[in-house]
Parts: C-alpha cells; structure tokens; sequence
C-alpha cells in the first residue's frame, strides 16, 4: 500500500477554491437567502471584517440583467438600517424611490431639493478633488498652469461655505482678459459650477446635505447624461465619504451604474485613494455594474486607465457575482482571478442565485426576499431589473 504523503484540511480546500460544505458564511444576522446546502445565508462585510474574512468592507455588485442586482442591494440595505447602520444611495435611473418611501424619507435632487459640500480636508485633498471635478466636466485634465492657479487659490479661500464659489470669486476678473491665460481657463471651468450646468449642485440656500437620516437616497436622473454623470455621482460619493466618516459607527455608500466613474483616469486615482481609507472610515462601498463588459469599455487591455479600473475592483473583497453571459463570463473570471470552478458555477448561475465571493471563501447562495424585503421590491420585477 502507498504510504499518505499529504494532509488536506478545510483551510487547504478554502485556498484551493474547492467545493466544501458550504453552509453559509457562518455570519450573525438576518439570512439574505440560503447557501448551496441549504443553510441560511446572513452577511455583513463589517462582521466579515471582524472576523477576518476579508480585510475591507467594499463590495461589487454584477451580473446580467434582470438576474436581481437590484434586489440584492435593496436587501443587503435593509438590513444594514435594521442593525443601525448608515446608508446613502447614489441613485443614477430613480429606481430607489420605494426604498425612500418605506423608511419614511424622500429621494433628494442635487440643485433642486439639496447642495453638496464635499470639500473640508487637506489643502492637497481638496485641490485634487476640485481639479478632477473640472477635468471631469471638461472631459480634458487641467494644464499645469491651471493646477498651479487652482492650489494657490483653493490655500487663500480657508474652510469656505463653497470652495467652487470661493475659488471662482477669486479669478472672475480674469473672464474679462482679452489674451489667454491659465487663470482665465480655470475661470471658465468654474463657471459652470457656478452659473452654469452645475449651478445649485456645489452652493444653494441653507445648508449642505448632511446626511443625517438613516437612509439619504441622492436621485441622479435628471443629470445622468454627458458630462453631468461623472462630476454629480462623484461629488455626492465624495461628499457622503466625508461626512460619514467623521461619525462614529458602519455605513455604505451604494453607487449604481458604477461605470459612469470607471471611465476617468482621474475619477479612478481619486477613487483608490479613498478606498483605501474605507477601514479607517467604516465605510463599505458597493459597486453596482450591470454589464461587465463596461469595464472593458473603459479603455483598451494594458491601458493604464482599464488597469486601474481592475484593480479597484479587485479591492473589493466581496463581490456577489449573478448570471453572466459566457463571453463576458470569462472576462469577469480573468479580471477578478475566478478558479475554473467558479467561473463554470457563474456560468450557470439560475435567476436569483448568486455566486458570493469574500475573501478566500465562496458560496452559492439562492436569495430568498422576506415580507419584509417584498415592501420595497416590486412582487411582479423581484430578481429582474427595475
């Protein structure tokens, strides 16, 4: 007989991505649905952190549509507010109206209903945060000498009611230059924050959003086109980051249609820089994409531009994975390092099951909505797309 020459155990399985007895992720709270074998399936990535699960609280969430993203979130978030937790959902389509609606709140409109201050910290931080709003509603970088204006103007302005406004009544003279200057450019620039298109989103009357709700839902709809998308869905993203996270306890901060900030190389070094801070924050981040092949669209393979758009998603150490057609099925597997096994589950993954991925486990998990959860889940659109 052949002596035994290796041992496994369930910590080599786990490494190895093997089927095991997967009865959930073994996390207290109120079950989202049931793990392959049957065992109710609860998860909280601030639990999952504590118990060494993952090392960050971010998520994605992807799949094709009509395979239930939305219904995962809209639960995940329900039971986020049910333990206490802080939400903020930044909504590109209206889809979250309901969700409002059940927890007694409203969705809120930048420019019509609420301004944004996302401003407030370094000196550095706020000048690389106001100067890739501008590059962002532009679609071209500030030129050296605009950079230069900029920081040196953002130092004078102190903590400012509205950096944009303070900023543009320090360089509007230059509007009036005949000959070209850098200053007159990041005039320009400033006047659309100012009276232009994205007049009301940076100053208003009273006072900034505060989200101090439990649930703030910010309906980005009437400004989900152009330019518009990236700079409202990064201001509102920056500005719940930092007042969340002066406050004491978890919170999440929901983007759907993700994509619109994955295209900006600018938008995506801002956007790693605070996810790295996500710990210190007690802040989880849920990607919500809808076609995995828009990450490809935001730019060719080997692009610096699609190499950082993959590794912040891969930063995410939960990601819940539906249904994905074979092509894109296999882009997904490759980007997020899928094993063979998972990448053939994801495949044939049916209407409102979900391969949940965090750390170095994964579990098959069918969604099962409870009463509770069918309040803000349209009954004849659960598990499709709103």
């Amino acid at each position: 007989m052949k002596p035994w020459t290796h041992w496994g155990t369930s910590r080599d399985t786990v490494a190895l991505r093997l089927p095991s007895h997967d009865a959930g992720s073994g996390l207290a709270g109120r079950a989202l649905g049931f793990a392959s074998v049957g065992g109710p399936f609860a998860y909280d990535p601030f639990r999952a952190y504590r118990a060494g699960l993952v090392t960050n609280p971010n998520m994605v969430v992807a799949g094709a549509i009509g395979m239930g993203k939305s219904t995962i979130v809209k639960m995940v978030v329900g039971r986020a507010l049910a333990d206490g937790q802080r939400v903020v959902v930044i909504d590109p389509k209206g889809e979250y109206e309901p969700l409002a609606h059940a927890h007694e709140q409203r969705s809120l409109r930048l420019g019509r209903d609420a301004w944004c201050h996302p401003f407030g910290g370094s000196l550095e931080g706020d000048t690389q945060l106001l100067a890739t709003l501008l590059a962002l509603a532009d679609e071209r970088p500030l030129s050296v000498e605009e950079h230069y204006d900029l920081r040196h103007a953002v130092a004078a302005c102190g903590d400012s009611r509205s950096l944009p406004r303070a900023v543009y009544d320090l360089v509007h003279e230059h509007l009036a230059d005949e000959a070209p200057s850098a200053k007159k450019q990041l005039a320009l620039r400033l006047d659309r924050f100012i009276h232009g298109d994205f007049a009301g989103v940076f100053d208003g009357e009273g006072d900034p959003v505060d989200f101090a709700q439990p649930l703030t839902v910010v309906d980005l709809s009437s400004q989900w086109h152009g330019s518009q998308r990236a700079v409202v869905a990064l201001a509102t993203l920056a500005c719940a980051q930092r007042v969340l996270g002066a406050r004491v306890g978890p919170s999440y901060v929901v983007l759907d249609e993700a994509w619109a900030l994955l295209s900006d190389e600018g938008a995506l070094r801002w956007l790693q820089g605070s996810w790295k801070l996500a710990r210190s924050r007690a802040i989880s981040h849920v990607l919500v994409l809808h076609r995995w092949s828009d990450i490809a669209a935001v730019g060719d393979a080997g692009t610096r531009t699609r190499a950082l758009a993959e590794g912040l998603l891969r930063e995410c150490e939960t990601t819940w994975l539906l249904r994905q057609p074979p092509d894109e099925a296999r882009e997904m597997a490759d980007v997020l390092g899928l094993h063979p096994r998972e990448a053939a589950v994801l495949v044939g993954l049916t209407k409102g099951s979900v391969l949940v991925r965090y750390g170095a486990v994964s579990s098959v998990v069918r969604i099962e909505p409870t009463g509770v959860d069918l309040v803000v889940i349209d009954t004849d659109e659960a598990m499709r797309e709103g």
